[in-house]
């Protein structure tokens, strides 16, 4: 298995996460949200994986135009799977997948640094 960084490309979040991938050499894939979709099994699997509530960003411009157009709170992972499906720049960014199978939500230097520091 690689590690895999998902999505989406003009984020600058995403772009310190490149950076900090980069700068210490380690290899990952990229998958980008907007090009390659986003598969609502992967999304379920996190969610079993992850409080389904941590890959939801509702701290963003989407969360907030759908707040303002009515969008009830969520309360289930059945009602939030479909939006983010919907909408991928309401997940979390970055999502990093390790090529061990852990999962890492956000750009944290420190988390990722105790991460990744096998490399």
């Amino acid at each position: 298995m690689e590690t895999v960084i998902y999505g989406i490309k003009n984020c600058s979040t995403m772009k310190k996460t490149f950076d900090w991938f980069e700068a210490r050499h380690i290899a990952y894939r990229f998958h980008d949200y907007k090009k390659d979709g986003v598969d609502p099994a992967r999304l379920r699997t996190w969610s079993t994986r992850l409080d389904w509530q941590t890959l939801v960003n509702t701290k963003g411009p989407t969360w907030r135009k759908l707040v303002a157009a009515g969008q009830p709170p969520l309360t289930r992972v059945d009602e939030a799977i479909p939006l983010l499906v919907a909408h991928s720049s309401l997940i979390k960014r970055p999502l990093i997948e390790t090529a061990s199978g852990q999962l890492v939500v956000g750009f944290d230097p420190i988390t990722l640094e105790a991460t990744f520091s096998h490399h």
